[in-house]
């Protein structure tokens, strides 16, 4: 049988833990709503920098916002190869301002499995994915891609941005690894991310024109390969395949160049 004194540390010990969890829920809604503009902010900042418009240091938050809402913000359905149409969108239960690729790859409703066929190791494809577009003097300038694929240690996500050509590679960055630091880890290196600028995503006939290969590239065609992370190396490039191929975005960019997007 507990003594008076027990009992008495006891309801001190609950009365402290139930303080303790109210005041931890009351700080995380309070603090909810900045995480989630300190999550659309880096977002933000990942897509600029992929697009070459934001250099590390020389812009402040209200810059990126501001620049940032200059672009369009559109889904596109992959399985058409065309923007998704409000009818689509309001049968799916999707709206564009709240959709999370991620979360819908999760969802089979909102995604297929690729299953057999995978060398991106990207499991599920949602339907959709978000595309960021630029806009100057009522042409197409720019516009940004999501990607992913996994490397060697998980998933690497990031952003392509293509010319308004829709073939001249403008950047490359990825903003969520688990990648080996100073092996994989180097698809952070400005350095390397600086061979990406000015390539072509497509050849004449339409293919993907370009691969991260091992060692040094030898020409415009092959960019050069992460020293020591021949891994990392790989599954960059199956990613970039994935994704500017017929499986990704191809459908799509052939389509916006025949304005029948």
């Amino acid at each position: 049988m507990l003594s008076k004194d027990s009992v008495k540390t006891l309801l001190v010990a609950l009365v402290l833990c139930l303080v303790c969890s109210v005041l931890v829920s009351a700080f995380a809604v309070a603090l909810k709503p900045v995480q989630t503009k300190n999550k659309l902010l880096d977002r933000n900042k990942n897509i600029l920098a992929a697009a070459g418009l934001y250099k590390e240091g020389e812009m402040n938050n209200k810059q990126i916002d501001k620049l940032f809402k200059e672009f369009s913000v559109k889904l596109v359905n992959l399985e058409t190869g065309k923007f998704a149409t409000d009818e689509e969108l309001e049968k799916d239960g999707v709206k564009v301002a709240s959709y999370e690729q991620r979360v819908a790859a999760k969802n089979p409703k909102l995604s297929k499995s690729l299953a057999g066929d995978d060398p991106a190791g990207i499991i599920r494809e949602a339907k959709y994915a978000k595309v960021y577009l630029l806009e100057k003097d009522g042409k197409l300038d720019l516009i940004v891609l999501p990607v992913h694929g996994y490397g060697l240690w998980g998933t690497l996500y990031g952003f392509l941005a293509l010319a308004g050509d829709l073939n001249t590679i403008k950047g490359l960055g990825f903003y969520e690894h688990k990648e080996t630091p100073g092996l994989g880890a180097q698809v952070d290196n400005p350095k390397w991310k600086a061979l990406w600028p000015g390539r072509h995503a497509y050849n004449e006939k339409g293919g993907v024109n370009i691969s991260v290969v091992k060692g040094k590239g030898k020409d415009e065609t092959e960019v050069d390969g992460l020293s020591g992370a021949s891994l990392t190396t790989r599954g960059v490039n199956h990613l970039i395949h994935f994704w500017l191929g017929n499986r990704g975005f191809a459908p799509f960019i052939r389509n916006l160049k025949a304005g029948e997007a």
